[in-house]
């Protein structure tokens, strides 16, 4: 491809016609090593839907390990010999203060993420409490709790959570041998669940799961289809004790494809580059921006450390960058 087919890509993508499936084709089909092609249009899209701001989000790792699901990355599944840390829901007072800090600091958004297929429904108030104490502060409230249902979805909007997140986590034909105890259908009906309960809605994925290129675009109009809010990438860190302890794939440019092809695809949506940032894209990791990238997650992840928000900070002054104003 060449850089003006990029750019003219790009330009339609702006029109509010979403690309055809041919030319989202011609996207899969860019060798890796011609990724930085695609940046002339990813950029002119981040550029025209997000100017020189990045949202920043951090999470609260609210409930760990034990999980009954048996997904073959995770380190928190009791199926596994996983390094997680094991412990039940945090006291309320150690769900709200990380959030405190992040509502004194540039970070756009708290989540309080929990292990499990879902979070029992006698523990919901004890979420809502601390969400409580965190309304009305210059911060938007997020929560991951698995698969619940409208009416604890209700519950938590009430208390002051505006967007969910529940990832589809891969492509559906490639779901079945990734997960077996719960479906990719049961995934769908519950980001529909918190779209009817009035949220807005985060869902995205992991790659470096075995996937292709085309179960990554498969996965990508699958969110388009659903118009989810937010789209958290994740890029996997083989976990010893897993199934794919040994998965190999992932390589810095290839997740830079991964991400402007996101950004082909959901052009207004936020893009967010999570779990793996680091790790994955190595050097090249400043340029997740010229890919499409939105925004990123500062701080730690749910069972690896990640960059302080310090040093977020610094690398967006670096690139020009600013972050967007709280709250959003």
């Amino acid at each position: 491809m060449h850089i003006q087919r990029a750019i003219q890509l790009a330009e339609k993508a702006l029109t509010d016609h979403p690309l055809h499936r041919e030319e989202l084709d011609e996207i899969v089909r860019v060798p890796e090593n011609e990724t930085p092609v695609l940046f002339a249009g990813t950029d002119l899209i981040r550029r025209h839907f997000f100017q020189n701001k990045v949202h920043l989000c951090t999470i609260c790792n609210a409930k760990s390990g034990k999980c009954s699901e048996d997904c073959a990355y995770c380190a928190q599944s009791a199926h596994y010999q996983g390094d997680a840390p094991i412990y039940p829901l945090l006291p309320r007072e150690e769900l709200v203060s990380p959030g405190d800090r992040a509502a004194r600091s540039p970070i756009n958004r708290y989540a309080l993420v929990t292990s499990g297929r879902r979070l029992p429904k006698k523990e919901i108030p004890r979420i809502a409490e601390a969400m409580g104490d965190l309304q009305n502060r210059d911060l938007g409230m997020c929560a991951s709790l698995g698969i619940l249902d409208r009416e604890d979805l209700t519950t938590l909007r009430k208390a002051g959570m505006t967007r969910y997140h529940h990832n589809l986590e891969t492509a559906a034909s490639l779901f079945p041998s990734i997960c077996t105890t719960h479906s990719y259908e049961e995934r769908i009906a519950t980001v529909k669940a918190a779209q009817e309960a009035g949220l807005s809605v985060c869902s995205g994925g992991i790659f470096g799961l075995g996937e292709t290129d085309e179960q990554a675009l498969e996965m990508a109009l699958a969110l388009r289809d659903l118009n989810v809010d937010a789209v958290p990438m994740n890029f996997l860190i083989p976990v010893p004790g897993t199934p794919l302890e040994g998965a190999q794939g992932l390589t810095p440019l290839r997740c830079l494809k991964l991400i402007a092809l996101f950004r082909f695809v959901l052009p207004a949506k936020e893009l967010i580059i999570c779990g793996g940032r680091m790790a994955n894209v190595r050097e090249l990791h400043s340029m997740v921006f010229q890919a499409g990238a939105s925004g990123i997650m500062t701080g730690n992840y749910l069972t690896r450390k990640g960059r302080t928000l310090e040093q977020d900070l610094e690398l967006l002054k670096n690139l020009g960058l600013e972050v967007r104003g709280t709250g959003k």
